[in-house]
């Protein structure tokens, strides 16, 4: 079988890259264990003319090819104004991949994704949508769109899984919407990162936080709870990894609450350099208000680092193993009393950092890949022909 992903995902052109293209974050990994189910797969992504972020990596996998869509112009309304223009400019691309499909897979939110999934349904081929957003809040018209329509087509040969997890399901409408997990960590990174913590220093507290640069992750409320940490821990520190259109504005807010020199901005690094950092950080702080299934986390509990956050969607799954606190309010003070207080207890803090590594060896990238294949088979039959 044929598996056709049309995705939003940027790429660019890369000599290293046995595909010829390259991209970040997390999903070039996933898009490599996802070929491993299949005969062969198709990425049909938006590409740049050069490269767009430092520290890509090649988009790979077993029978992976990539064609290339031209880049849709500008964001928000001007975007999708645009989009007519683009359809019709893309088109050929378009028709030809949709009609060799065997399998559709439309990773949203992101509009790119919403139009494969459409042909899908055109073109009556087999669908799976993996819903990346937070499944349980919906704002938008797109996403109320996103939600009824994986809600009224699960089932039969299309495969609808929503990123998170809780105890009940995702759909009392629909049972065949699934939970599920994100990572991309393999068995093998997972050991690789694993290392249980012993309490640093008495004055001393590195701190992190990984995440899109943006209003709604906590970023702002970390930097405000410095000052109080500070009153404890002397030598404390923050890095801030991550790039995004408030990145500016959050360095003016560490320099306006005087803790310019003790904040670390990092920028957008590439995924070795995550792990490197968060294996020198003490504790991961993330006070989000909204997430799916935060790769990020897991990611922090990988490497053994007990986790402060907030009770949005999995995490408190994540966390109510033991492997952090979860905050009962999102303010400064709330977070740097959670702070101060995982980081004054040496035996809380080992079994903390014990717990986050058996958390976190339960989501590796084979299970989430086993997970999904298990689902698509039920669904579709036999992945590949010598199955």
């Amino acid at each position: 079988m044929n598996l056709t992903v049309f995705s939003y995902k940027l790429c660019w052109p890369s000599v290293a890259s046995p595909t010829g293209y390259a991209t970040d974050g997390g999903f070039p990994f996933q898009m490599h264990a996802l070929s491993e189910l299949f005969d062969t797969t198709t990425l049909v992504l938006p590409c740049s003319a050069t490269t767009t972020s430092a520290g890509g990596m090649s988009l790979s996998g077993p029978n992976l090819s990539v064609k290339p869509l031209t880049n849709p112009s500008g964001s928000g309304l001007w975007r999708k104004a645009a989009l007519l223009f683009w359809l019709v400019r893309n088109s050929p691309v378009l028709v030809r991949e949709i009609s060799r499909a065997d399998i559709v897979h439309a990773p949203i939110p992101g509009d790119i994704g919403t139009i494969g999934m459409l042909l899908a349904l055109l073109w009556r081929k087999p669908v799976f949508v993996r819903y990346c957003g937070n499944w349980l809040v919906q704002r938008t018209t797109a996403e109320h769109f996103w939600r009824w329509f994986m809600q009224r087509f699960a089932g039969g040969r299309n495969v609808m899984l929503a990123t998170g997890g809780a105890a009940e399901s995702p759909s009392a409408q629909n049972p065949n919407v699934h939970w599920i997990f994100s990572t991309s960590l393999p068995e093998q990174e997972l050991k690789a990162c694993s290392r249980r913590r012993d309490l640093p220093a008495s004055n001393s507290a590195r701190l992190i936080i990984v995440c899109r640069q943006e209003r709604g992750k906590g970023i702002e409320t970390v930097i405000e709870a410095l000052p109080l940490i500070l009153q404890s821990f002397p030598d404390a520190t923050l890095d801030v990894v991550g790039d995004g259109a408030e990145l500016s504005n959050f360095k003016q807010l560490a320099v306006a609450h005087k803790v310019g020199g003790q904040v670390s901005f990092h920028g957008k690094v590439d995924h070795a350099r995550v792990l490197q950092l968060l294996q020198q950080a003490d504790l991961f702080c993330y006070p989000t208000a909204s997430e799916g299934f935060p790769k990020a986390v897991l990611e922090a509990l990988a490497c053994g680092l007990p986790v402060v956050t907030t009770r949005v969607s999995v995490l408190p799954e994540l966390i109510d193993t033991g492997s952090g606190l979860l905050l009962k309010e999102v303010t400064p003070a709330a977070l740097a009393q959670a702070v101060v207080d995982c980081l004054s207890d040496a035996e809380r803090y080992q079994s903390m950092s014990a717990r986050a590594l058996e958390t976190a060896s339960q989501y590796s990238l084979e299970r989430w890949r086993d997970t999904i294949g298990d689902f698509l088979q039920a669904a579709c039959g036999p992945l590949r022909s010598d199955a």
